[in-house]
């Protein structure tokens, strides 16, 4: 059912394709911030942060470690913190190869490895507060990109005013607003207004559930992913 989405179209494809090349690029850009925010979250620069984020995506979108990814390899999310972690990893141990005077060894940054390319064992294979980190901007990298969603579909219909005025409802009823006062800039009846936030907040809803089907494989981890959103989003 899912086998069009990136991820899967990805995983399935080994990420050899040119369709599959595209996808990647598409969830890479995606996903630029959270290893941004990762990266700062472990005491880097920003400058460092920006550089290794670049370098990090470089690598991935050369197809290093992607040839071994696999449909059983699971979410998108899961698969790049382990290529980061791993190619971080690399990086150290490269840098301490250098100091001793030894030759770098290019391998896998792919977060599982096999027997042909076994990649880097990561040092705590257990949740850390840096991967709540990670989760949390994934989390507000998805509803920022169901919000710009939503967006162009009303600038599409010729409806931007009114995605501004009602903005304020997706995240709840604001404080200091009404739906009265939405009606009236709006030129709507009350009722109209409701409405239209009800719409409003299903489009956004729709838009979220869309950006996380392109990462899983099925409907039950479009509802994990979801649930999972909405509790680290929570807790933050």
């Amino acid at each position: 059912m899912f086998f069009t989405t990136r991820w899967t179209l990805v995983s399935r494809a080994s990420g050899e394709t040119p369709e599959a090349r595209a996808a990647l690029g598409d969830l890479c850009e995606a996903y630029w911030n959270p290893v941004f925010h990762f990266l700062r979250r472990e005491g880097r620069g920003e400058d460092e942060s920006r550089e290794l984020t670049q370098a990090f995506f470089a690598k991935v979108l050369t197809g290093a470690g992607i040839g071994n990814v696999s449909p059983d390899k699971g979410r998108f999310r899961s698969y790049l913190l382990g290529a980061l972690k791993n190619f971080l990893a690399n990086r150290k141990r490269d840098a301490n190869r250098e100091k001793r005077g030894g030759n770098a060894v290019v391998e896998s940054i792919d977060g599982g490895g096999t027997d042909e390319s076994p990649g880097m064992e990561l040092a705590d294979p257990g949740a850390t507060a840096d991967d709540a980190w990670f989760d949390r901007h994934w989390a507000l990298a998805v509803m920022e990109r169901g919000l710009d969603r939503v967006r162009q579909s009303f600038d599409q219909s010729g409806k931007t005013r009114q995605f501004e005025v009602l903005r304020p409802w997706l995240m709840g009823d604001p404080e200091g607003l009404t739906q009265a006062d939405a009606a009236e800039e709006l030129g709507m009846t009350r009722a109209a207004a409701k409405v239209a936030v009800h719409r409003l907040r299903q489009k956004f809803g729709e838009a979220i559930r869309s950006e996380i089907a392109e990462t899983v494989d099925t409907e039950e981890e479009i509802a994990e992913e979801l649930r999972y959103l909405i509790e680290v989003l929570r807790v933050a």
